[in-house]
Order: C-alpha cells, then structure tokens, then sequence
C-alpha cells in the first residue's frame, strides 16, 4: 500500500525529523513538502532528504496569499500522489494517533471497513501545559495535556483533518476533507467514514453545512484513532509561530484566544508515546543520513535565535507575559466562571514564574 503524506511548511526545521519519523512508522510510503520563504533551514533539511529519496520537495507554486490550497490544488497532478493508493493531507504539528491493530494507517484502514473511500479523523487539542522553553525533545513525549477529547470550547463538533482513497470522487483536495462535485448521484457518492469506522453525518459528507464543513461532532468518533495537534508546542516556540504566520496567511498574528482555546489542560492523554521508542529510532536512523543531523542542529539553533531576535522587541515581550499569565479555560468559559463569582484556574505558569515573570522551562 502506497500512503503519501502532503504538507505544506514554513520554518518548521526544528520538528521535520520528527513528523518524517513518526509517518514513515504508521505506514507513510512517499512524503510531498511544498515550502515557501524559510530562513530556519528548512528547505535545506528537506533538499537533503529529497536527494536521499526519503521525501519529494517542491517550492511553494502559490501566487496569492493562499499557500496551501494553491499547493493542494498543484499536488493533484504530481506522480507522487497519481501514483498513491492513500493521501494523508496533514501539518507538521499533528500526529495522527491509532488505537488499533499495530498502530498504522494500514490497520485504521482495516478497522473502518472494506470500501472507505475516506476516513476523516477528529483534532485533540494538546496544551502548552506550562512548558517554556524549546527543547530538541520529540513533541509527543513533551505535551500529554488537552481538554476532554469529545468537546472543545464548549462544542461537540470539532475539526478533522482526512485519509484520501484514489479512487474517491475528487472534485478537489481541501486542507481538512476532500470535496465532490455537488451534482453527483447519490449513488455515487464516497463511502467515507469517521474514526470509530462510522459513517460521517450526511451534512458534512455533502458539504451542506458551511459551519460544518470541515467537522463534525467528536463524541464516540475516535475509537480507531485521533489526531493529536500540538499546535502551540513550547511557549519558545509559539512566539517565533506567531512571527511566521501560517501556510495561509503570511504574517498572520495568533492573539491570546488562539493559545487560551488550545491550552486546556484537564485531560491527560499519553496514548501517542506508545511509539515514542520506534520514533526514536527512526529519528536517529534519518540523522544517521549524510548531513542530516548538522542540518537539523542547525535549524534548532536558528529556531532559538529567533526567540531571542523576538524578544529583544518590547511587543514580544509583552506578549509574552501576556501568555504566561493567560488560564487555560477558553475565553467564554472563563468569562462564564468569573460572571458566577468562580476564580478560574490559574496559569500553567504560575508555579514557575513567581514575582519575577520567568521560568526555567519546566512543566507544569
């Protein structure tokens, strides 16, 4: 079986080896990076690993703002997708976690059942958790925190992202599900499932609902697996996060809602580190490639000037302290809390941080 991942990154050096790693074990056969503007050596690790065969890499083929949808929109016509039996549409900062089987895509795909065209998988949010400072440590063994996986900021319906069948009707590749073309019989519409080998609601399956185009509710969806999205990491990482922007929108700046919806800390969630000592491995045997590992010591060390080029900015700065003594309710929960007279849990930070505003990088 032929699975290939496809991703789009910026600046993301410090954490490639990593998700190569953990998708080269759950059965991702070809890997498609598209890159645009990097200055952490990232397109430099992915160049030397593209000589090596071990991934595809191509410049980012956007015009506009719309990084990824342009890339999504030109990987349609690359062999290294035409050729695949299964595309795995994900970033670098979610890991896709299964339950079943030996843990690989292969048994998901197994346990959904004969015929899926595709399966889509619902986010788990992993906190910060009270961690500062950057380390060159496997994110999934850093971060077991998130919020109770069926329901997030008060919501049941929680986003996925999707396992693609060649054969699925495409119209086009989105970042979170495929689309077909609205006017197809129903007779022909995709066999598609959600983690637990469900079918998904019929309103998300024909994109019926603009506010449900992209999840569904979460809630008994995820015995196969999940996807762990550990989309704040360290706070270090975070802030040099928010001076990137994103694959969509160049110099989009994250506000503190962004950090406080994925920071809730109440469940703990240490599933995923079942793969921590094959990851390790692997890790080590893609260092082991020629020029590999000075590549990546040298990403990691762009990545923490970054952090100290930022905080030399009175506005970085602010931000933050204005992160570290951020709760970990979302906004509307927290509000609802202190309207009912109720203290909201404190920051992850606050052990840490005492009178002086700083910490030593540990966990909360």
């Amino acid at each position: 079986m032929r699975i290939t991942a496809v991703t789009c990154v910026k600046n993301e050096g410090p954490f490639l080896i990593e998700w190569i790693a953990f998708n080269r074990l759950i059965g991702c056969t070809d890997f498609l990076f598209y890159s645009n503007d990097c200055d952490d050596g990232t397109d430099r690790i992915l160049d030397a690993l593209a000589a090596q065969g071990v991934v595809h890499h191509l410049p980012n083929p956007a015009e506009g703002r719309n990084y990824q949808m342009e890339a999504l929109k030109d990987a349609r016509r690359q062999e290294v997708v035409t050729w695949a039996d299964w595309v795995w549409i994900a970033d670098v900062d979610e890991f896709l976690n299964i339950h079943v089987g030996d843990h690989t895509i292969p048994a998901l795909i197994a346990a959904c059942g004969a015929g899926r065209q595709a399966i889509s998988l619902n986010f788990q949010f992993m906190a910060n958790g009270g961690v500062e400072g950057f380390r060159d440590v496997p994110v999934i063994a850093q971060f077991d925190r998130s919020h109770n996986p069926d329901i997030w900021c008060g919501e049941f319906a929680i986003e996925v992202k999707s396992l693609v069948r060649k054969d699925f009707p495409l119209q086009y590749y989105g970042a979170h599900r495929p689309f077909f073309r609205g006017k197809l019989p129903a007779e022909a519409r995709p066999s598609w499932s959600d983690g637990s080998g469900r079918d998904v609601p019929h309103k998300f399956l024909v994109a019926a609902n603009p506010r449900r185009i992209r999840k569904f509710p979460a809630p008994g969806a995820r015995d196969h697996a999940t996807l762990n999205h550990y989309a704040l990491r360290s706070l270090d990482s975070y802030l040099v996060k928010n001076d990137r922007g994103d694959v969509n929108r160049e110099n989009r700046a994250f506000d503190d809602t962004y950090w406080r919806e994925r920071n809730d800390v109440a469940y703990q969630d240490r599933s995923i580190q079942r793969y921590l000592p094959a990851l390790e491995r692997e890790m080590a045997a893609l260092k082991a490639l020629p020029g590999i590992a000075a590549l990546h010591e040298e990403a990691c060390a762009l990545h923490e000037a970054k952090r100290d080029a930022l905080l030399g900015q009175q506005a970085y700065r602010d931000m933050k302290a204005q992160l570290m003594r951020a709760g970990t309710l979302c906004p509307a929960e927290e509000a609802l809390l202190q309207s009912l007279g109720v203290q909201p849990p404190p920051s992850p930070f606050a052990a840490t941080t005492g009178k002086t505003g700083t910490t030593g990088g540990q966990t909360g």
